[in-house]
């Protein structure tokens, strides 16, 4: 067809438009726009004016096969509202999966057009036809017509699995010619819609564009085709059921044929080529062996796979339907309000249940389980099942559900369970005569039954707006399986604020733990009971379950984990991470934590017996926070905690503080060493003398006002060196013999030595006076400078002393005046004993009686 090809007349164009019952020129469109040569709609045409010239009064099936669905779709989407023949307007995600397939074949029709060397725009010749393949049923699937299909069943058994193959089967197999490639591929397409985002009404939506070819809907139970069957009344196609059509029964006024995969199977090779669209609902269920075989061997037809779960096993999907048109799965449909939001609600399964981690994994052909044998044996325990049904009737008692167990027997122990609390709970299998299921089915949708217990029956083929709980009382290790579970709950209805999810694991479980939950399903990183995990957030709608204030990050990336506790540092139940966690916590806390936040931070640590995450806390706090006054606060609760350790890096970190912040530190240590005992007597003496070298200036000034001669004694000591320097540091350690305690004291915290020989006397002498370390620090602490009066507390002793009403106010005394003095802030005065005073002269004799009779000194020392 070349470039100058003239346009059809209006009577052509009239003529294929009644014999196609399709439109080729549009609203707005020109018949050289529409009409275009080379085009898809033009080839078209021009191919269904030749089947008129020829006689025929219906379209033939190569044309059906070519382009019936094209045209059918360019008309449907071409409405500025694509809807059905109710008048059902298609959604956005549905409209998707039309366009996306209208794409693919308008792409695949070009390339069959370059591929052909005429360029006429005939239409292809038919495919040969494909060998009839031996009748085969897929076990565990009901049908009417399984007694006709026994005997050759039993003839031709599956033979079972081996683990190894003979040396000349390999041969064989290497002898084998090349398979030629699949020629259908192109024509076979699939799209993934979320469970109850409407899978339904989209491929609904194909059978509105093919008016004239035939529509075989496909799906893996027979349940389920009275439910297609329903659907096309209630939507306006009932005219158009069909039943099948088989060894070349034709029909083109577009008949709609609903069957199963097994009839497909049983009848390959007989189903009439008046079917040009398949469309195989739930797909992953066609890529068994058998099943597949016969799609492949079907190259007529376009085949529509739709599934909700074609991204958990898309390696295998795409096997089978190379192409995907569309995607709209559970996290969109949720998000955009297609579907009811989904809450979430993790119960630890209990000591009896947590063995569930010796329960082996089987690998099959699609996806890997857990042994159900031995689920079953683990999980029907009677106390268990007593145990959920007390849950369920304390959480949600009256609100629809469907439970899943391990296996038909434990559904029926359960059920029983929960009819012993007085709900209304059926339980419901494969074993379940089909007249007794439906009116369970139809017993729960009317409200006479709350609660349907089963193994897996319902988790496909099964649709009911009022489930609100999904339980997952056995686990699973399949996402596949666990998605349709949770489609069970995702329909909206009225009343249903949200689906809530139960997942039987740890709160703290992480995506990598073989059991899936809602949170690995969509890859979430933060879990919070009861709150909403996917859907747009409604307050104060009709919740109901409580939503935990505390998260926990299950999310097995170590980097997003590591986001999590930037983010929600004080929302975390820390009591639930593990232990390596737990002091990356402690750690993050103290380092950031604010004054506001200082006992929300201790109180959830309340569950740390051991004290070593609280220790973390304290000791990070004294490290990082930027607070002085937190680090104080820290160094207040480490020295009344009585912890060696921790007092001893305290000790440590104090060294890099500021000057007053350091001296103040030093109060406090010296404090609490001198009111309790802490650590060991020789470890309590390293401290003291430590806190004291770091507040020496202090001492030393205190030592100067008390004793002249001290400043000539630390000038000599420290201005000499060599065995002068040792000689001046003995004479130091003498002169303080002679002194009081708290002067000596304040003499040697106030020395400095230089060289090994002065610091061993100087150590000495230290070692000898702390021979009760909490009087030491008491003297220690007694030099620091007093603290200043609060006004308040100078207003009351200014009314005191004029209480009498008449006399003058006395003036109050100085500090060098007044015998009290303050020992840390001036509220806990101490009292100077004579003992103490001392003078410039030297010590007295009552106080070298009394130190030559404690031996602190001997005789010629004293003398």
């Amino acid at each position: 067809m070349g470039a100058a090809t003239p346009l059809p007349s209006t009577d052509a164009i009239a003529r294929a438009e009644k014999f196609t019952r399709e439109r080729f020129i549009y609203e707005g469109e020109t018949a050289a726009e529409a009409l275009a040569p080379e085009s898809a709609r033009r080839r078209a045409f021009d191919a269904a004016l030749a089947e008129i010239e020829a006689g025929a009064t219906l379209p033939s099936v190569e044309w059906r096969r070519a382009y019936a669905l094209l045209l059918g779709l360019e008309r449907l989407l071409s409405e500025e509202e694509p809807r059905l023949v109710d008048g059902t307007v298609l959604s956005a995600h549905q409209v998707d999966a039309l366009s996306g397939t209208l794409t693919a074949l308008l792409a695949e029709a070009q390339q069959r057009t370059n591929g052909n060397a005429n360029g006429n725009g005939s239409v292809p010749a038919p495919p040969p036809e494909p060998p009839v393949l031996a009748s085969a049923a897929i076990p565990g699937e009901e049908d009417e017509d399984e007694d006709d299909f026994e005997e050759e069943e039993e003839e031709e058994a599956d033979e079972e699995p081996q683990d190894w193959q003979d040396e000349e089967a390999v041969d064989a197999d290497v002898e084998v010619a090349e398979q030629p490639e699949d020629p259908n591929a192109a024509r076979r397409f699939w799209f993934e819609h979320a469970t109850g985002a409407g899978k339904t009404v989209a491929a609904l939506g194909f059978v509105e564009a093919s008016r004239t070819g035939g529509v075989l809907i496909l799906t893996h139970r027979r349940n389920l085709v009275d439910q297609f069957h329903g659907e096309l009344r209630d939507r306006g196609y009932a005219k158009r059921i069909s039943p099948a059509l088989l060894d070349g029964k034709d029909s083109a006024n577009g008949p709609v044929t609903v069957e199963t995969y097994q009839w497909f199977v049983r009848n390959a090779g007989r189903v009439s080529d008046a079917y040009t669209i398949v469309i195989c609902d739930e797909a992953h269920t066609a890529l068994g062996e058998k099943t597949s075989a016969s799609i492949r061997s079907w190259a007529g037809p376009v085949f529509v796979g739709m599934t909700a779960t074609g991204a958990l096993i898309a390696r295998h999907v795409t096997d089978l339907f190379p192409t995907q048109t569309s995607r709209f799965d559970l996290a969109q449909a949720a998000r955009r309000g297609v579907i009811a939001p989904l809450r979430c609600i993790r119960i630890p399964p209990g000591p009896g249940v947590r063995t569930i981690a010796k329960v082996p994994l089987r690998r099959g052909e699609v996806y890997t389980e857990f042994d159900q044998e031995m689920l079953a044996e683990l999980l029907d325990q009677h106390p268990f099942n007593q145990a959920i049904a007390d849950l369920y009737k304390t959480r949600f008692n009256g609100v629809p559900g469907v439970v899943y167990t391990a296996g038909v027997r434990h559904a029926y122990n359960v059920a029983h369970s929960f009819r012993e609390l007085g709900m209304k709970a059926q339980a419901v299998s494969g074993e379940t005569p089909k007249r007794q299921l439906a009116r369970i089915l139809a017993d729960y949708e009317s409200g006479k039954i709350d609660v349907l217990v089963n193994a897996q029956l319902l988790a496909e083929g099964w649709n009911s707006p009022r489930a609100t709980i999904c339980m997952h009382l056995a686990p699973t290790a399949s996402k596949r399986i666990y998605q349709q579970r949770v489609g069970r709950v995702t329909r909206r209805h009225p009343g249903k604020e949200a689906g809530i999810v139960v997942d039987f694991v740890h709160p703290a479980t992480k995506h990598d733990d073989p059991v899936v939950t809602l949170h690995s399903l969509l890859d979430r990183d933060v879990y919070r009971g009861g709150a909403i995990v996917v859907g747009p957030v409604r307050r104060g709608r009709g919740r109901r379950v409580r939503v935990e204030r505390r998260v926990l990050p299950v999310t097995p990336d170590p980097d997003r984990r590591a986001e999590v506790f930037e983010r929600e540092l004080w929302r975390i139940a820390v009591d639930h991470l593990d232990y390596g966690e737990q002091h990356v916590w402690a750690a993050l806390a103290g380092a950031r934590v604010a004054p506001n936040g200082w006992r929300r931070a201790k109180a959830m640590l309340h569950f740390d017996r051991g004290g070593e995450l609280k220790r973390r806390f304290l000791v990070t706090a004294l490290q990082r926070n930027r607070n002085a006054q937190l680090r104080l606060r820290a160094l207040q609760e480490i020295a009344a905690a009585r912890d060696a350790e921790a007092f001893d890096t305290a000790v440590d970190i104090m060294a890099g503080w500021p000057r007053d912040e350091r001296r103040e530190g030093v109060k406090i240590m010296l404090q609490a060493l001198a009111e309790r005992r802490i650590g060991r007597r020789d470890e309590a003496n390293a401290w003291i003398w430590r806190l004291a070298e770091y507040t020496r200036e202090v001492h030393e000034e205190y030592a100067i006002q008390r004793w002249p001669e001290t400043k000539r004694l630390l000038g000599l000591l420290v201005n000499s060196s060599g065995g002068a320097h040792a000689r001046n540091a003995r004479r130091l350690v003498h002169a303080t013999r002679k002194e009081d305690r708290r002067l000596s004291a304040a003499l040697l915290a106030a020395a400095l030595a230089h060289t090994p020989e002065a610091e061993e006397a100087l150590r000495g002498a230290r070692t000898r006076m702390a021979r009760k370390p909490a009087a030491l620090a008491r003297d220690l602490l007694r030099n620091f400078p007093k603290g200043r009066r609060t006004k308040s507390r100078r207003r009351r002793t200014q009314g005191g002393s004029g209480g009498g009403g008449n006399g003058a106010a006395k003036p109050a005394r100085t500090s060098a005046e007044d015998p009290l003095v303050t020992a840390v802030n001036g509220d806990e005065p101490d009292v100077v004993d004579d003992d103490d005073a001392g003078s410039d002269e030297g010590p007295s004799e009552d106080v070298l009686t009394e130190a030559l009779d404690n031996g602190e000194i001997d005789d010629e020392a004293a003398a």
